[in-house]
């Protein structure tokens, strides 16, 4: 199911031991724009150290009560490196703090987090998967010195089409079964009142860090006229559907089927 990142934050994360603190932001990665960490505020514990959680600790999901369960202790957690959160995370940091959980590194295998397309592999899971059906080239784009974006930060960037902007990222919605950003949830009130529309990540053409904007290979008017998002709830398939019909684009639900097939 999809979750808005904005309603994931102020979630409770609980530790084996007790609770840390409280979700206030994410990091994802610049490549796949996948979060690779949820930022946990430790107000009233750690003197407000704010500290890096990867979905691969995560364990229960209570989506009602707002918590968060994770396979770590408190002692882990405070003895983790410390990272300023208000900054990109770089690779060689992300290296220090993966070398200290013994995490597998998302970037050396073929799928968004390692050798599967999932944070924690499911039950049954094949130790490996058909080689064909990689989604990403990591070792690819190693040299471009990938970075770990805050959530924070990137909301509110423009977004620009090929044509001109056309409003701010508002929201993102993710996956939670793999953490993928699937959209960005648009605002065009500067432009067209009143309307939200949904971008995906993999439809960005380009983006300036350093003037704080998205440009997408689509015009204003395709964007105009795309159908309408509905932010009282998460997309169903049948409008996903719909969205990537109109803009004829694939579906990253193809892929999921693989996936399945091949577990």
């Amino acid at each position: 199911m999809l979750r808005s990142m904005r309603d994931l934050k102020g979630f409770t994360i609980g530790a084996t031991d007790g609770e840390i603190g409280h979700v206030d932001a994410f990091y994802f990665d610049d490549t796949s724009f996948t979060v690779r960490h949820l930022v946990v505020d430790t107000s009233g514990w750690l003197s407000g150290r704010k500290v890096l959680i990867s979905p691969m600790a995560l364990g229960d999901v209570d989506w009602d009560r707002r918590r968060i369960n994770v396979a770590l202790s408190k002692g882990q957690v405070e003895q983790s490196p410390p990272i300023e959160t208000d900054q990109p995370v770089s690779r060689q940091q992300e290296v220090e703090y993966y070398r200290y959980f013994g995490y597998p590194p998302y970037w050396t295998g073929p799928y968004l987090w390692g050798g599967y397309p999932y944070p924690v592999p499911p039950p049954g899971a094949p130790t490996s998967l058909e080689q064909e059906e990689r989604p990403w080239n990591w070792s690819g784009r190693e040299g471009g010195d990938p970075h770990l974006r805050s959530s924070g930060d990137v909301i509110g960037y423009y977004i620009a089409a090929t044509d001109g902007d056309i409003g701010h990222v508002e929201d993102f919605l993710v996956d939670d079964a793999t953490w993928a950003i699937r959209y960005m949830v648009v605002d065009t009130s500067n432009w067209w009142l009143g309307k939200k529309v949904l971008v995906s990540p993999e439809w960005i053409a380009g983006v300036d860090w350093n003037e704080s904007k998205l440009h997408v290979d689509m015009t204003r008017e395709q964007i105009k006229n795309a159908p309408e998002y509905d932010p009282s709830g998460p997309p169903l398939r049948d409008y996903e559907m719909r969205l990537h019909d109109y803009y004829g684009r694939p579906g990253y639900w193809r892929d999921e089927a693989t996936t399945r097939r091949s577990s």
